[in-house]
């Protein structure tokens, strides 16, 4: 059996957070709720692990001591029953959550994190100007931005995930905002940029479409196996089946070659951020009428 049939799924390893938090928030210990239900502390163990093996019946009980609310308690069952399922495509109402559980979780662990981005800046790489610029004036903008760069607490992680960001010349190019606001967001991208585990690749609009499939994630970590995000805009998908990890992998090496390296790249971002601080022009991105 390969080892990627042996590693917890997306949705079970949600499941496992998810219990164990309720366990947390009812002030109790994994010990305690076994002995309280008569279960053993290896069968609850397992299921915070990620792995199924308990009822639903115990697992109900487990959720009712610990006081789960109704809607939370159908969550965690259904993601129990699920937990074999890989890959997931998960549904929002009008759009998606800046902070969505699964995609925060898995940037949390992640020790590696390669994002690739075609139309606009990685999320993780937004200045508040940028990010409010592109949510436009609808209300709780200000609150969506302000959720959207809590996410940036990754790089405080001690250490932080290695990260490799391959965004198109066309992007860092692009006006949104305006001119101060874009210079701002490309001073930052310089910034963040000379990070030691931070790599920030520009695909030169000479490059023409090699490797372009569309904008997407791949996170690695010790504790789970590599996990592919795509987002569009009332849904996302997370793909975990091997087959699909090695065709965004072969992607990520056509783009490894057709990319600036690094140095390159800084100078080419250099060179924006010194033009735009000499420019006084007025323009505005349409994105932001």
């Amino acid at each position: 059996m390969s080892k990627s049939k042996n590693l917890p799924t997306i949705r079970s390893r949600e499941f496992g957070e998810g219990l164990r938090v309720a366990i947390r928030d009812a002030g109790l210990g994994v010990r305690e709720v076994a002995h309280k239900l008569g279960l053993t502390h290896p069968a609850l163990s397992h299921q915070l692990s990620g792995k199924r093996s308990l009822s639903d019946e115990d697992l109900l009980s487990v959720l009712i001591l610990c006081n789960v609310g109704r809607d939370e308690r159908e969550r965690l069952l259904r993601l129990s029953r699920e937990s074999q399922v890989r890959g997931w495509l998960q549904h929002y109402g009008s759009g998606i959550p800046e902070q969505p559980r699964t995609l925060v979780a898995h940037e949390r662990k992640a020790t590696d994190i390669f994002d690739v981005q075609w139309a606009v800046l990685p999320k993780l790489l937004h200045t508040e100007g940028y990010a409010l610029a592109l949510l436009g004036r609808e209300a709780g903008a200000s609150d969506a931005v302000v959720a959207r760069l809590a996410r940036q607490a990754v790089f405080t992680r001690s250490p932080p995930p290695r990260t490799v960001f391959f965004v198109h010349e066309a992007v860092i190019r692009a006006l949104i905002g305006g001119v101060d606001v874009m210079c701002d967001q490309v001073h930052h991208l310089l910034k963040m940029s000379i990070r030691r585990s931070l790599e920030l690749r520009i695909i030169p609009s000479s490059a023409g479409h090699a490797g372009q499939v569309g904008s997407f994630t791949l996170m690695e970590s010790s504790e789970f196996g590599p996990v592919v995000y795509l987002e569009g805009a009332v849904s996302a998908v997370f793909l975990e089946e091997p087959d699909h990890i090695t065709a965004y992998r072969r992607v990520l090496t056509t783009l490894d070659k057709s990319a600036l390296n690094r140095t390159k790249s800084q100078e080419l971002i250099t060179a924006l951020a010194s033009e735009l601080s000499g420019r006084t022009s007025p323009d505005v991105s349409p994105l932001d009428s």
